[in-house]
């Protein structure tokens, strides 16, 4: 017989009492927090990136001379000396061992002293990143040129064509830490019941399989970054995931919610710049070269990486990293456990399957089943886009299209034209201009990526014109595809960068993170809001917190970045307006998915305003080095467009800031009025479900009793006894 649905709610509220009301202080401090949490996120990533990426230089970096005599000898001591520091050298006897030497890692490159001739080798190896084998042929190849040797280069371990950046190992990494500790937070909010250890660990070990596998199956099959390897990618995958999500399960029993900020810092902020699979290491901070040793991520990605390129030379010590933070973790959460019970500091005190709870923070009260696959599924769609859109927009860079002018006399230019085309037809799309002043301001506007200038007299080189602040990975292709055209006809060709990128700059990566920190202010707010304040619900109530919120943070990373950092310089003015700006648009673009669909709905605000964005931007790769897929993105995305504007303000005087503006303004407005119009009437609609209480949360207090293992009963019965008249109970 069914149960009387006009004594079912009696009877559950009799077993799971509702919290008290809020006091004013409690809301107050309860909103505080709100904006404290997109902050504390926010101003962790970025600070990190941006001061590690903005200026990286080489410290400490292994190499070795090769040879013997006097000649090696003085070049390994002046190589040392020369370098402030940059290089770590030692001598070996042949090419062999420095090859072997390369192949173990124990050093990133190395110079080979001619024996007879002129012609200097150097060696390096791609699959040790292409950002370690580019800074070891700029610091030796100097060096052999100096000595009047001429250079030949040799690399030891190329990487495949599939992977021809190298980082497929980096994202790969990636996936299993996103796998490991984003379900944490899912599972505290919903399934509090899991968070024991030995329910845990055996669902940790089955998603730990089930994602290696599909990170695999997204890099193999479905993009085709790696061939093979799969038991490879399922054991290494299986370790990392559950050394993460135990040593996640460990932080949240000590900091309750919070424990997502130290998860965050050390798994993805921490990890990334100090993996070695993007930059090297050796141009990162000593503090990350420290960490390189230490952290789960580097040790799965270089795991990876030692199998697949380099015959498994490493790979015990970094799945003994990962064994490492897996048995402590697991030995210090089972230990808190016993000495402190099975709930979770601020976590909910009612934890049996029935409670009152919702499946995502913010949402109704849900069926255990519901919340038992939104817990899943939430993690799951991070991981898998996060994955498949960086992999696939960024593991093989390949030129395509880049727009080229040449300038010249309109018969000079067009042979020209006809003659190069052969040869850079698939690579560039040449169009002639009738003067270098013309040219400029198509490369100002970004129109095109250069202009190739025809020498106008007998015995004149050819001069390329680019912009470094428009793009150094662009403005590097081009400069290596004409330098080879000039020297074809026997010239030098001369370069005229008319927007320099600054010393703060090098690698012109700035105007990505001011954007990506615009945009992810802009939806993390609501983010967290529809989180933790669901009880707001219209927008009148949001728009002066979403406007203060959009004004306050855009100060602070224009602080943060300018006078703290010292990675842009100047401006305040204009990037604090046009961050505030942006930050209030993507909020309120988000905020009418958010708000309806709840925190699920962060995941396709994710691929369109931020992971999208990303290659559509040309911050990092050139737009036209990635799949074309991304470029009609360029021109209606929020993130492309906040790139340019910080972009054209430093670099490019603001040339075509008006369009940029007019992008970001459409999707605020349309934003904001979806949400009056639509979203507010829906969500204060009759008969709206109302969102799962906030509490009664677990909050110890010194001198109580703690509560054995498996006290629920008494738990939950102490939660209904009645209180003592103007106590309250902790939420």
């Amino acid at each position: 017989m069914s149960a009387d649905p006009a004594t079912a709610e009696p009877r559950a509220q009799e077993k799971y009492p509702p919290p008290p009301p809020e006091t004013p202080a409690e809301r107050k401090g309860r909103l505080i927090a709100l904006f404290v949490m997109p902050f504390l996120i926010v101003t962790m990533m970025y600070a990190t990136y941006m001061g590690t990426m903005h200026n990286p230089h080489p410290r400490d970096l292994p190499v070795a001379v090769v040879g013997q005599g006097e000649a090696a000898r003085q070049l390994a001591t002046g190589l040392e000396a020369d370098s402030g520091g940059a290089l770590e050298v030692r001598r070996v006897e042949s090419a062999a061992a420095a090859e072997e030497l390369i192949r173990d890692q124990e050093i990133g490159g190395a110079i080979e002293v001619p024996v007879s001739g002129t012609v200097a080798k150097v060696h390096h190896a791609m699959a040790s990143g292409a950002s370690q084998a580019t800074t070891v042929d700029k610091l030796l190849v100097p060096a052999a040129v100096a000595n009047g040797w001429q250079v030949e280069t040799n690399d030891v371990v190329p990487l495949p064509e599939s992977d021809g950046t190298g980082t497929m190992v980096l994202f790969a990494a990636m996936g299993m830490m996103l796998a490991g500790y984003v379900p944490l937070s899912t599972l505290l909010a919903g399934l509090p019941n899991l968070l024991r250890v030995r329910r845990f660990l055996p669902i940790a070990v089955g998603w730990g399989a089930l994602t290696s596998s599909l990170v695999w199956l997204i890099l193999g099959p479905v993009v085709g970054a790696v061939d093979g390897h799969y038991p490879l990618f399922l054991g290494v995958g299986t370790l990392a995931v559950v050394a993460v999500g135990v040593s996640q399960l460990l932080f949240t029993k000590v900091l309750g919610p919070f424990a997502v900020l130290l998860g965050m810092l050390l798994w993805v902020i921490f990890g990334v710049p100090s993996s070695n699979l993007a930059m090297s290491v050796h141009t990162m901070p000593e503090f990350f070269q420290w960490m390189h040793e230490i952290l789960p991520l580097p040790a799965a990605g270089e795991a990876l990486r030692s199998v697949i390129y380099f015959d498994g030379d490493g790979f015990g010590r970094h799945v003994l990293t990962l064994a490492a933070w897996l048995v402590v973790a697991l030995v210090l959460a089972i230990v808190k456990e016993r000495r402190s019970g099975h709930l979770v500091v601020g976590g909910p005190l009612y934890t049996e399957p029935d409670a009152p709870l919702a499946a995502l923070p913010g949402g109704p009260v849900a069926p255990y089943r519901t919340r038992l696959v939104a817990v899943a599924m939430f993690p799951l769609a991070i991981m898998i886009t996060v994955v498949t859109l960086m992999s696939f927009s960024m593991h093989e860079a390949k030129v395509a299209d880049m727009p080229v002018a040449v300038v010249g006399p309109a018969a000079q230019a067009g042979a020209f034209v006809d003659g190069v085309e052969p040869q850079l037809g698939e690579f560039v799309d040449l169009r002639v201009v009738d003067s270098a002043a013309e040219a400029e301001d198509l490369v100002r506007s970004q129109e095109i990526v250069a202009a190739y200038v025809l020498p106008t007299a007998a015995g004149q080189d050819p001069t390329l014109v680019t912009a470094g602040g428009a793009g150094s990975s662009q403005q590097s292709a081009v400069t290596q595809m004409f330098a080879a055209v000039a020297a074809g006809s026997g010239s030098e060709l001369a370069h005229d960068d008319i927007a320099p990128l600054s010393d703060d700059d090098v690698n012109g990566s700035n105007s990505l993170y001011v954007g990506m920190g615009w945009i992810m202010a802009g939806f993390l707010f609501f983010a967290v809001m529809r989180g933790g304040a669901p009880d707001l619900t219209r927008t009148r109530q949001l728009l002066p917190l979403v406007a203060g919120w959009s004004v306050g943070i855009s100060v602070w990373l224009w602080f943060l970045y300018d006078v703290l950092i010292g990675a842009v310089n100047g401006h305040p003015l204009e990037l604090i307006g046009f961050g505030a700006l942006t930050v209030f648009a993507v909020a309120w673009a988000s905020a009418a998915v958010i708000r309806v669909f709840g925190l699920g709905g962060l995941v396709p605000v994710m691929i369109v305003v931020m992971l999208a964005g990303v290659p559509a931007s040309g911050g990092g790769l050139s737009l036209y080095m990635v799949p074309e897929f991304f470029r009609p993105l360029a021109d209606i995305l929020p993130l492309p467009a906040a790139v340019d504007i910080a972009r054209s303000v430093v670099y490019l005087d603001g040339v075509g800031i008006g369009g940029d503006v007019m992008v970001i303004a459409i999707w605020g407005l349309v934003g904001l009025a979806v949400n009056f119009l639509l979203v507010d009437p829906w969500l204060n609609r009759d008969g709206a479900r109302p969102p799962a209480p906030l509490g009664p949360r677990h909050m110890p207090e010194r001198g109580k009793p703690k509560a054995p293992v498996d006290a629920e009963d008494d738990l939950v019965v102490a939660a209904a006894e009645p209180r003592r008249p103007g106590s309250r109970r902790r939420n």
